[in-house]
């Protein structure tokens, strides 16, 4: 189970929400393991005022935030942040200075999916890897 939530300015971010949740699934898939059908992506578009840029910045400041089961490798991870960076600037021309990452990782039994304690449900894919 993985929740995508990916914030930006409004201006930027609207026009590229299909490509961009394009771009975050592939890597979810290709190097997280992701089955196809499993893309939970959520898109905060705002106001300059409500999203300001930090300095070093563009107006293409990009936030992506992960919300995950635990059990990934640190490699894995680092393998899909490389992914985004690359596919981000090659697809999106949103360089590398201009997006941050976050993975937060929660044990399985801290979430309840369809009725269900996390850890209790039977999974399609592997989490481990």
């Amino acid at each position: 189970m993985t929740q995508v939530k990916i914030y930006g300015q409004r201006d930027v971010l609207a026009p590229l929400r299909t490509e961009m949740s394009d771009v975050v699934h592939a890597a979810a898939v290709e190097v997280l393991g992701l089955p196809e059908s499993k893309r939970f992506h959520r898109f905060f578009p705002m106001a300059p005022e409500d999203f300001p840029v930090p300095e070093g910045r563009t107006e293409r400041y990009t936030i992506i935030e992960l919300l995950m089961f635990e059990g990934r490798l640190a490699l894995t991870k680092k393998a899909f942040y490389a992914r985004l960076y690359a596919d981000f600037e090659a697809q999106l021309g949103i360089e590398a200075v201009d997006l941050e990452v976050t993975i937060v990782e929660t044990p399985r039994h801290d979430w309840a999916i369809r009725g269900t304690a996390g850890d209790e449900l039977e999974l399609n894919y592997e989490v481990e890897q």
